[in-house]
């Protein structure tokens, strides 16, 4: 992801200048980079949960906050095809303001900047964009590269930006690790976001067949096991300082099943060997774009199982009143006091089903920041649960793909990391239980 902004700062709140830390940058910088100009280095990208970080605290402003997420994957003849979709959104919600109107001038001068940064200034590597807009406030303007692609093009227009497809892409596209090895060789990856951010190499002595007998074959055949011993600890070693620096939770293993992967199982700690999710049959010498490839596919098979596990778990957690809650004014209130460790919620905005009454109170009795959505749908819904889950609780937020069973309970839920009793949850026992 590449961050680029143009225009002055913003003399805004205190809390709004902490939010913009990762998302004010002036012309001719990048996030990765301050001192690097932005022409020299257009295809480095970085992870979208630093950008997701730099916008969930932004404060509401009076004037079209433009989010455009454009699926940036080139056809079978090479060419990208979202500007005519950009083009026709915008010129259609230009005229959904009054003429001449602050409003409609804020827009239009986005519109203009955004066309023309996506006419020229998109490298050929990038496979998803996020452009936030907004000229009425300082010229505010950020773009989010990435590798990994958005499914399809959106645009939304509010009073701040729209955070939910950024959100689920960071979700799909979490932190593994991924050890390919063979008896004296191994590459460790940390992969995220759709490309390798971290690698690291184990080489060892290779040993030879040879041809002896007797005792001798013995003694020839225990040094060598000795050696691949060795190798197994030393990158057993590596892979858990890795796992324990980046907390990552999966780890799949790549190499000969019958040889290699017994023997680094073997070295694994307790701790780290629980964290295998996966195994996959690959030579040494596989591509790092393959690797990636084959190990994302695993990835999400068995992010997909465990997602069905989760809410399963959540629901026998909601029935027996323990530590889970379900439904949209529930959960709001418990993210809103902190509670929350993990937050479930279904990956299509639209299957979210809620009482407006009941969230209209929980917001109000709860407008910790005074930055309230201005009009409650499933959208402003689903992105105030994503907002809340970062800012109030420091909740991980996981997308439900196949939402069919968290819909019985409104497709949002979550697991606590405590309860607060009911005489001391004064606000969610009123915006629950008063009547209009």
């Amino acid at each position: 992801m590449q961050l680029v902004s143009r225009g002055s700062e913003c003399a805004s709140t205190n809390r709004r200048q902490q939010s913009r830390i990762d998302t004010e940058r002036t012309r001719g910088t990048t996030m990765a980079n301050d001192t690097t100009d932005v022409a020299k280095q257009a295809t480095q990208t970085t992870a979208p949960d630093k950008l997701l970080e730099g916008l969930v605290n932004f404060d509401p402003v009076p004037a079209p906050v433009i989010s455009l997420y454009l699926d940036a994957r080139v056809d079978n003849h090479g060419q990208r095809t979202f500007l005519p979709f950009v083009r026709k959104q915008l010129s259609e919600r230009s005229k959904s303001y009054e003429n001449q109107s602050d409003e409609q001038k804020s827009f239009d001068e986005d519109f203009v900047r955004i066309v023309r940064y996506l006419e020229s200034e998109v490298p050929p590597p990038v496979q998803g964009i996020a452009i936030f807009a907004c000229s009425a406030d300082s010229d505010w303007f950020v773009v989010g590269l990435f590798d990994a692609p958005f499914e399809r093009n959106r645009l939304f227009v509010s009073d701040r930006p729209h955070l939910y497809p950024l959100a689920r892409l960071v979700d799909q596209y979490r932190r593994y690790a991924v050890v390919l090895a063979d008896t004296n060789s191994a590459q460790i990856f940390v992969f995220a976001a759709g490309r390798a951010v971290e690698k690291e190499e184990v080489e060892n002595v290779k040993t030879k067949q040879t041809k002896v007998g007797g005792w001798s074959q013995a003694r020839y055949q225990r040094h060598v096991q000795n050696y691949h011993l060795h190798h197994a600890k030393e990158v057993i070693d590596v892979l858990e300082k890795i796992v324990r620096e980046e907390n990552i939770e999966h780890v799949i293993l790549a190499g000969d099943e019958a040889t290699v992967i017994p023997l680094l199982r073997e070295q694994m700690p307790k701790t780290l060997e629980e964290k295998v999710s996966e195994t996959l049959s690959l030579g040494i010498d596989t591509p790092e774009h393959e690797l990636l490839e084959e190990s994302l596919t695993a990835f999400q098979r068995q992010d997909s199982l465990t997602d069905m596990e989760k809410v399963e778990r959540l629901l026998n957690e909601y029935r027996s009143d323990n530590l889970g809650v379900g439904g949209v004014a529930d959960t709001l209130a418990a993210l809103s006091n902190g509670q929350v460790e993990e937050l479930l919620i279904a990956a299509k905005a639209e299957s979210i089903q809620y009482d407006k009454e009941e969230v209209e109170k929980v917001l109000k009795l709860y407008d910790i920041d005074g930055a309230l959505p201005e009009e409650l749908d499933q959208r402003t819904v689903a992105d105030e649960l994503v907002r809340r889950a970062n800012v109030l609780s420091s909740a991980r937020v996981t997308f439900i793909e196949d939402s069919t069973r968290l819909e019985r309970i409104g497709g949002v839920g979550a697991f606590l990391r405590y309860r607060i009793p009911e005489e001391n949850a004064v606000p969610k026992a009123k915006a629950l239980t008063t009547q209009g």
